[in-house]
């Protein structure tokens, strides 16, 4: 499976593109961020991130967008910045009808280095140690792409097994209450009380 992971943002929005294989065996494909002016009109720094992220689709064909969601920050402007951002990598994926999954802060920290508390510098160092780089990717955003792109091969089967069950759960409960509807008319001779 292939995965565009992507920490969203305005003035940085980091892009990493990860294969996954056998196992928990990851593959590092592309890394980068994109930058746009601070003092630039949000529209048009909206339009360079959607035809960055357009083009990222296009170049690496992946099979699942992973992207960050938005948890909680102090700074409003900053977190409404990073929700337009991540808005329009979700709907560039839609529009191919690639999946998408957004995973928070603390879930992509775990995944990669077993604490949801972590901070950057071990993320940095935990992804350049999975994916076997020569040098930690920078600045970031760029690490925190990758991160996202791990975490969600890691934690996709276990989701995936997840909602399969509470299908499963969903449809044993409809089934065992049609059961005891059914019960109850015999019971009564079809008749309500």
């Amino acid at each position: 499976m292939r995965v565009f992971g992507v920490d969203p943002g305005l003035t940085r929005c980091g892009f990493g593109v990860v294969d996954g294989g056998p196992g928990r065996t990851v593959r590092p494909v592309a890394v980068d961020v994109l930058r746009t002016p601070v003092d630039a009109d949000l529209a048009m720094r909206l339009l360079e991130l959607s035809n960055a992220v357009e083009h990222w689709l296009d170049e690496y064909k992946p099979d699942v967008v992973a992207v960050e969601r938005v948890f909680s920050q102090y700074n409003v402007r900053t977190a409404m910045g990073t929700a337009q951002a991540g808005g329009v990598v979700a709907l560039a994926a839609a529009r191919r009808n690639l999946p998408v999954t957004f995973h928070t802060p603390s879930e992509v920290k775990a995944a990669v280095t077993g604490s949801g508390r972590a901070d950057k510098k071990q993320v940095t160092a935990m992804v350049t140690k999975l994916l076997g780089l020569k040098a930690a990717p920078k600045p970031a955003d760029a690490a925190d792409a990758l991160a996202l792109a791990i975490c969600h091969l890691w934690r996709a089967p276990m989701r995936s097994r997840l909602e399969e069950a509470q299908a499963r759960a969903a449809e044993l409960a409809r089934t065992h209450r049609a059961r005891l509807a059914q019960a109850a008319a015999r019971t009564t001779g079809g008749k309500t009380q």
